[in-house]
C-alpha cells in the first residue's frame, strides 16, 4: 500500500505533510514515487487564493479521469468548506482537518484493514485526538536534511477580513515551550543547519513564561553551529523586546517578514489589520535602525506582503500602497490580486475592483519592487558572504544554488565538489534584481 502528498501553498502546509507522512509509517503505509504509483493521494490544500483553490480542483479532477479508483483525500483550509465538498461530490473519498487525525485513522482501517496478502499495521498506540496538541506532537518526517520546519503556534486570532485561516485552523494555540526546545535539539544533534520556526502568526507565540522573544532567546542557547528563522510575523505583534532579541543574536538571521497588505490606512481598517501606515514605517525604521546600532556591517533583509484590488481600493488608495513600497524600499514583497473567500467579513463586500486593474497595479507594485530589491542588492558586490548550499544545478557540475542569511539566493560557481546542506564563503561579484551571482572566497 503507497501513498502520495500533494502540497499546495505556504511552508506551514508542507509541514503538516511532513506529520502526515510519519502519521502514515506508523501503519507501515509508504510513500510512492509518484501520483500514477499511489494507491491513494492525500491533498494539503490552501485556501489563501482562488488560484491555489483552482489547481486543487484541476488535479483532482485529473486523477479521477485516468483514475477513478485511486482514492482521494483532502484535508488543509479546504476541507471544512461546504461548497468545495459539493464541487468535489463523489471525487474525493475523505475530508479531515489537519488536527483531526482520529478521523484519518478511523478512514484507514475501514478501507484498507486487509487487502489481498496485505494488512494494515495498527501501532499499539494508535489514538490521535481532535487536539493541536496531539497533531503538532507528531515527529515529522522530514523531507530535507539540513534545513527543517518547525511549528510554533498554528490558527489565528486576528480575522483579518480576506483571510481564511482562523475558519480552517481555528484559534491560536501555542506549543509548550519544552516540545519545541526538545524538537529543535535532535535537530541539530541530526545535523541540521537551518531551523525556521512557523506560524500563521508567529510572534504571538505564548506558552506558560514564554513569549516568542523568551524562545528565540531558549533556542539561541542551544549548542552548535545553525541559523535560526521564522515566518510570518503580524506587526501588532513586532515588540521592541523582539526586535532587541533579533537584532543582539548571532544564530537569528537577518531576515524578517512583516506583512503590510496595504499601504493606506481606511484599507487597512476595512481589512481589519489592528495599525496604521504610520505605525507600519515606525517598526521598519526600528527594525533598520537596531540593526546599524548593534550589527552595523549587516544589510538587513525585509520582506512584505500586499493585496491590490481589495472591495472599494480606489486608485488614490492603491498608489498610497505604491508609496509605501517606494518609501520603505523592500528586498521582496509578495504582491497578490484580490480574491474573494469564503466565510470571510470581505466574503460580503462586492469585489469592485476588475481583474485588468488588479493585474496593472500587481505590475506596478512590481516594478517598484524590482528597482529597490536590486538597488539593496547591489550593496552585496565584493563582499564576503556565509551561504547554505541547496543543491548543485545539474547542468553545470560547477555551479551550485545557495541562499544567504537574509534568504538571498546565490548562484555561485566552484571547480570542487562542495557537500550540498554545508556552509560556504562566498565572493558576491554581479547583483540582480531578485538573486546574486558569486564565486567560493
Amino acid at each position: 500500500m503507497k501513498y502520495f502528498i500533494k502540497v499546495f501553498g505556504c511552508q506551514m502546509n508542507q509541514s503538516d505533510a511532513e506529520r502526515i507522512a510519519t502519521f502514515l509509517e506508523k501503519y507501515k503505509i509508504k510513500p510512492a514515487a509518484s501520483i500514477d504509483a499511489a494507491d491513494f493521494v492525500i491533498f494539503v490544500t490552501c485556501g489563501v487564493r482562488q488560484s491555489a483553490e483552482d489547481r486543487v480542483y484541476g488535479q483532482i479532477n485529473n486523477i479521477k479521469k485516468k483514475s477513478p479508483e485511486k482514492k482521494a483525500i483532502l484535508t488543509g483550509c479546504l476541507a471544512h468548506r461546504k461548497d468545495v465538498q459539493r464541487r468535489l461530490k463523489d471525487k474525493v473519498d475523505l475530508y479531515f482537518p489537519i488536527s483531526d487525525f482520529q478521523t484519518f485513522e478511523n478512514w484507514l482501517i475501514e478501507n484498507y484493514l486487509e487487502i489481498g496478502n496485505w494488512k494494515l499495521e495498527i501501532p499499539a498506540q494508535k489514538k490521535y485526538s481532535q487536539q493541536c496538541n496531539s497533531y503538532l506532537s507528531i515527529d515529522p518526517k522530514h523531507t530535507n536534511a539540513f534545513q527543517a520546519f518547525v511549528p510554533v503556534m498554528t490558527g489565528c486570532n486576528n480575522f483579518c477580513a480576506y483571510c481564511v485561516v482562523p475558519y480552517a485552523r481555528g484559534r491560536e494555540y501555542s506549543r509548550p515551550a519544552e516540545d519545541i526546545l526538545k524538537e529543535v535539539k535532535d535537530l541539530i544533534g541530526k545535523g541540521y543547519k537551518e531551523i525556521m520556526l512557523l506560524g500563521q502568526n508567529v510572534n504571538s507565540y505564548k506558552s506558560p513564561k514564554t513569549n516568542f522573544p523568551k524562545l528565540l532567546h531558549l533556542i539561541e542557547k542551544i549548542p552548535g553551529n545553525f541559523w535560526l528563522t521564522f515566518l510570518t510575523s503580524h506587526p501588532k505583534d513586532m515588540s521592541d523586546e523582539l526586535i532587541g532579541t533579533i537584532v543582539k543574536s548571532k544564530k537569528i538571521c537577518e531576515y524578517i517578514s512583516l506583512p503590510a497588505q496595504s499601504g493606506d490606512n481606511e484599507i487597512l481598517l476595512k481589512m481589519n489589520r489592528k495599525y496604521s501606515v504610520e505605525h507600519y514605517k515606525s517598526l521598519i525604521k526600528k527594525i533598520r535602525a537596531a540593526y546599524k546600532k548593534y550589527q552595523p556591517d549587516i544589510f538587513p533583509s525585509i520582506s512584505t506582503d500586499i493585496i491590490v484590488g481589495f472591495p472599494s481600493e480606489t486608485k488614490k488608495q492603491f498608489e498610497n500602497s505604491a508609496k509605501l513600497l517606494r518609501e520603505m524600499k523592500f528586498d521582496m514583497a509578495y504582491i497578490a490580486q484580490y480574491s474573494p473567500r469564503p466565510e470571510t467579513a470581505a466574503w460580503r463586500l462586492k469585489d469592485s475592483v476588475s481583474k485588468k486593474e488588479k493585474a496593472r497595479r500587481e505590475k506596478v507594485l512590481t516594478d517598484i519592487l524590482s528597482k529597490t530589491a536590486l538597488e539593496n542588492n547591489k550593496k552585496y558586490v565584493g563582499k564576503i558572504v556565509e551561504v547554505l548550499v541547496d543543491k548543485r544545478i545539474t547542468s553545470s557540475p560547477q555551479k551550485y544554488i545557495a541562499h544567504t542569511r537574509t534568504q538571498k539566493k546565490v548562484i555561485f560557481l566552484y571547480n570542487k565538489k562542495i557537500t550540498v546542506g554545508s556552509f560556504a564563503k562566498v565572493k558576491i561579484t554581479k547583483a540582480k534584481a531578485f538573486g546574486l551571482e558569486g564565486e567560493i572566497s
